[in-house]
């Protein structure tokens, strides 16, 4: 007696039987019909401006008195110290929030790392690498993004591309740009259509990518029918993904209304020898801030995306001064503190630097007109780091701001005090801001249901 047992199909039987031999194919994920059973190997116009969402990190907190006057109570106004003076020509375009919590519910504190995924995911990692959630701007690209040629634009100015702090869980974390060339003919190369111009016409090769990917919609359903529950879930998600996709190679097939704030800018030069050597001392990180913003701003206010994240420095400080050995984050450990000043003057240089950064990306949102207002007036910025004290690892009382004024949503100027909430509010907050329709954030004690009114307007 003979036994026959099923032959798995191969991945690329499975493309043949789906689409007849089809001259054009469609990559699939690695599903578990694809793999043996310990699933280690193949088996065989008149619109109103937008509202943008964008995040701006930097690592290593603040230094503990030198950054923000201490309040007991919520109100107007934030007082700037020496650690943040760049900031005080923003002053009231930007709130601060502090004397927020962020209980961890006996897990541990993996350090540098727990205090953003629990800012920007609202979970607490129970090991280290794990981001147990989606964080926020995807969330918001999730209601926002799909009406825009790219979802999201994820930049960085250190130098690394996986030190980004965008992720649907932990093994689909966002890589980040690190070339501002790359940026630049990612963002307004030869795919780029100038609003302003006078003439359009349609690129024939995206018409093609969207007639293919349109191709396999009854296939899909098909092949849906002969596949388990969990491939289901992932094809699911795979096949919305691909139509998002093909939503925006739509939009790239009209012509884009004319946009008075867009202006192309100019390619950047390559960067010297010198400078890729030395990508992660501060002076260079400065520099390719500098270029990254200008061509970011610009991307958005030509509503290339409507989300965007932008790393200054990341969560580990692996950022040097120039000429000197010891990186960020080894100083905040290493470094003693100045018996006269009282704090470590080296990390408090670093820390100034961060906030220099974050005041010029301001001033770049700023400084484009857009309507009656600017750019910075038509978003919400949410700027965040990974701790609070760097030295002792310090996860209460987290620095968060929000700045810009979402147009016209929220108010700005404002010095909110958490009074040992979850910090989760804030982020809550930002996506009802921005149209997310959730009720509550968070799980355990990061779960919140209150956002924070006193900056709704």
């Amino acid at each position: 007696m003979s036994i026959l047992l099923p032959r798995p199909p191969s991945r690329r039987r499975a493309l043949r039987s789906i689409f007849n031999g089809a001259a054009v194919t469609l990559a699939l994920p690695y599903l578990d019909c694809f793999l043996n059973e310990n699933g280690t190997a193949l088996a065989a116009t008149g619109a109103s401006i937008p509202v943008r969402f964008g995040t701006w990190f930097w690592g290593l907190g603040h230094t503990p008195g030198r950054a923000v006057v201490d309040k007991r109570v919520t109100g107007r106004g934030v007082d700037f110290l020496e650690e943040t003076a760049a900031l005080k020509p923003y002053r009231d375009k930007l709130s601060y929030f502090g004397n927020f919590t962020m209980p961890l519910d006996g897990n541990a504190n993996y350090t540098h790392f727990t205090g953003w995924v629990a800012t920007l995911s609202g979970y607490v990692p129970q090991r280290g690498g794990e981001i147990p959630g989606t964080t926020l701007d995807l969330l918001i690209a999730d209601v926002v993004g799909n009406t825009t040629r790219f979802k999201t634009i994820d930049v960085t100015s250190n130098g690394i591309a996986r030190e980004n702090y965008s992720a649907r869980g932990t093994n689909s974390r966002a890589a980040a740009e690190v070339s501002p060339v790359a940026l630049y003919a990612r963002l307004f190369g030869p795919d780029f259509v100038d609003p302003n111009q006078a003439g359009f016409q349609p690129d024939p090769l995206i018409m093609l990518q969207k007639s293919v990917l349109s191709a396999y919609t009854e296939q899909s359903k098909e092949f849906l029918k002969s596949t388990g529950a969990a491939d289901k879930a992932r094809l699911d998600e795979y096949f919305t993904s691909v139509r998002q996709i093909e939503n925006q190679l739509a939009l790239q097939l009209e012509k884009p209304p004319a946009n008075e704030a867009c202006r192309v800018p100019q390619r950047p030069g390559e960067p010297s020898v010198d400078q890729l050597a030395n990508i992660r001392e501060m002076g260079n990180v400065i520099d390719t801030h500098k270029v990254m913003t200008k061509l970011l701003t610009m991307a958005i206010a030509c509503n290339q995306s409507r989300v965007f994240n932008m790393v200054f420095t990341d969560n580990f400080g692996n950022v040097r001064r120039n000429g000197e050995s010891y990186t960020h984050h080894l100083v905040t450990h290493e470094e003693a503190i100045d018996p006269a000043l009282g704090y470590q003057p080296l990390a408090f240089w670093f820390g100034q630097q961060c906030m220099n950064g974050f005041a010029y990306f301001l001033e770049a949102l700023s400084s484009i007109k857009e309507g009656d207002g600017t750019l910075l007036d038509n978003c919400l910025l949410f700027a965040s780091t990974d701790s609070n004290y760097a030295r002792i690892h310090s996860l209460e009382g987290v620095p968060v701001y929000l700045a810009g004024k979402a147009g016209g949503r929220v108010k700005t100027g404002l010095h909110v005090v958490g009074n040992g909430t979850p910090i989760t509010r804030v982020g809550l907050t930002a996506m009802r801001v921005m149209g997310v329709p959730r009720e509550t954030w968070g799980t355990n004690s990061l779960q919140t249901s209150k956002v924070i009114t006193d900056i709704l307007a």
